[in-house]
């Protein structure tokens, strides 16, 4: 009964209005699933005993606890109507919600600089250079090899660094895993999983949104009350190869910080560029981190114009130094969930 209940459940919370990325049914990365409760059958029904949330359920409350900077719900970049995103990230809180309901084990799926092994070639794979992608267009460095259970001898496809997924169980050398963001089921080799502790909660989350460039942070005060405590600009990555790409679109596990992050100069292995103070990273070399400062400057440097115009890093997210570290202190490593949304 008790699986039961958790499939059902499992089955629900993945498609209340939510903006999951679901590549695997061709879904573009905006699309939302339309939910609805009234077909739910009468024995789902009594097997569900717990709670469902959706978007409606979810309130907001200004509490900022950051207010520099502070982006209004509506604001106007070059002659450009913008605003913040809230019924999106109501939905993607309704989540949040419905994941901590549920007898779910949690964990993360993880393969930073290949530390964990360079992933197989998948199948179908797509070849530039020597750039290697999966069908769904996920690069093998960093990747995460997800295999079905009849040929573990290729992986199908490959996940993300900082993808968080259900954890049914150790089997052997393998983990079987449930990624949210594609929705089926696969099998990971054990060293590329870590599972959270069955305790594990998430009361803080963090979104950006790479479309209109700002990143709002929100802290579970009570079940389905969420306190906003700061919305301010920020800058994503660029389309630019060799050296800069778009920020993965999706929802990842912060997974590490460093308070001074260097960097390097393009085309270099060595020669070191600046740093990025206060830098929490979530995927791959993605980190939400303070404004950069260049060589040979060696201190912080508080705010860029650039901040809340368009992409303009490599992959990670700036905003304004001071925020970054009000997020480094405030966001508590493997209990934060970040969302790149558009």
């Amino acid at each position: 009964m008790k699986k039961n209940t958790s499939s059902i459940l499992l089955t629900l919370l993945l498609h209340i209005g939510l903006c999951l990325h679901t590549p695997l049914q061709a879904q573009t990365d905006t699309q939302d699933f339309n939910f609805d409760p009234e077909k739910i059958s009468k024995e789902e029904k009594e097997l569900l005993l717990l709670p469902v949330h959706f978007a409606e359920d979810i309130s907001l409350e200004r509490i900022l606890l950051y207010d520099k900077y502070t982006l209004k719900d509506t604001y106007t970049y070059n002659k450009t109507r913008r605003q913040i995103q809230w019924a999106q990230i109501r939905s993607k809180l309704a989540l949040v919600e419905n994941m901590q309901e549920g007898s779910f084990q949690w964990g993360v799926l993880q393969n930073y600089k290949n530390l964990k092994g360079k992933a197989p070639h998948p199948k179908n794979p797509r070849i530039e250079g020597k750039k290697v992608f999966d069908s769904l267009g996920i690069e093998r460095y960093q990747a995460i090899p997800l295999y079905e259970e009849e040929d573990l001898e290729q992986p199908l496809l490959y996940a993300r660094d900082g993808w968080i997924a259900i954890n049914k169980g150790l089997e052997n050398d393998y983990y079987r895993v449930y990624p949210l963001e594609l929705e089926r089921e696969f099998l990971v080799p054990r060293t590329y999983f870590k599972p959270l502790p069955d305790t594990v909660s998430f009361h803080h989350a963090i979104f950006i949104d790479r479309k209109r460039q700002y990143i709002v942070t929100l802290e579970r005060i009570k079940p389905l009350q969420w306190a906003i405590r700061s919305v301010n600009p920020s800058t994503t990555g660029r389309n630019k190869p060799p050296y800069s790409q778009e920020t993965p679109i999706g929802m990842f596990l912060l997974q590490g910080k460093k308070e001074k992050m260097s960097y390097l100069k393009d085309g270099s292995h060595t020669e070191i560029a600046g740093f990025a103070p206060y830098a929490c990273r979530f995927s791959g070399g993605a980190y939400v981190h303070g404004v950069p400062s260049v060589r040979p400057k060696e201190s912080i440097t508080e705010y860029s114009s650039s901040l809340g115009t368009r992409p303009l890093s490599h992959m990670c997210v700036r905003t304004p130094s001071s925020h970054a570290l009000f997020i480094f202190k405030w966001a508590p490593w493997e209990r934060t969930i970040i969302f790149v949304i558009e």
